[in-house]
């Protein structure tokens, strides 16, 4: 087994651990219920864990995981409407709430 990602935030791990699943690769949760030794452990070192059982897939996982969390091979995007720049990954424009445009996607 390797470790493919840890991170503090637990919904982070959780969104990985369905990604690879979702492409066929099996992994396993460590520290899933770490983050009470906090105090008795370093807190980096109660950080859940996602590990892939199968060596041979680290790499593509790592792959899926560092493309799925890169907001960076996305452009950013100009509201239509007040002409803010908006993030990527926000569906609706932060300032106006209006809808982000099918063509940027």
């Amino acid at each position: 087994m390797k470790l493919v990602y840890t991170h503090e935030n637990r919904l982070l791990v959780s969104n990985a651990h369905n990604l690879l699943e979702q492409a066929g690769i099996e992994c396993v949760w460590k520290n899933e219920f770490a983050a009470s030794a906090i105090g008795e452990l370093a807190p980096i070192s109660s950080w859940p864990e996602l590990w892939v059982v199968n060596d041979a897939h680290s790499e593509r996982a790592a792959a899926l995981i560092e493309i799925a969390f890169s907001s960076s091979s996305l452009p950013q995007w100009i509201c239509s409407q007040c002409e803010e720049m908006n993030e990527p990954s926000f569906d609706y424009c932060w300032r106006c709430q209006t809808e982000k445009p099918e063509s940027t996607s």
